[in-house]
């Protein structure tokens, strides 16, 4: 799942919320700086976060960088998706979320 949106817009929040509905019981944090983490949900099943914000591109990364993100058996966020370009192929869903007036957000799903 792609998960867009502004600088402080709750996708990280967005991602713990399912990740808790899954079954995840660890706690989940923002992988901006390590890039992602997996956590093991209910089942056995292994929930993936990718945060790309901090590159240019996964061009001009090594080609492993997202290996152990994807793949059979997974669920995966990635937020900022965009900075991936065609390296994620097309996404089962795709979720944008916005700043509204306050503290309310308007979430668009398209799947």
């Amino acid at each position: 799942m792609f998960v867009a949106g502004e600088l402080g817009a709750g996708k990280t929040t967005l991602v713990r919320g399912a990740c808790r509905a899954l079954g995840v019981e660890t706690a989940v944090t923002s992988p901006t700086f390590a890039i992602g983490h997996r956590y093991r949900a209910d089942g056995g099943l292994v929930v993936a976060h990718l945060d790309l914000y901090r590159l240019s591109s996964v061009e001009d990364e090594a080609p492993e960088l997202l290996s152990d993100y994807l793949g059979a058996g997974r669920i995966t966020f990635v937020e900022w998706p965009e900075r991936a370009g065609a390296a994620l192929g097309e996404p089962r869903m795709r979720v944008a979320i916005r700043h509204g007036r306050e503290n309310e957000r308007t979430i668009e799903v398209r799947g």
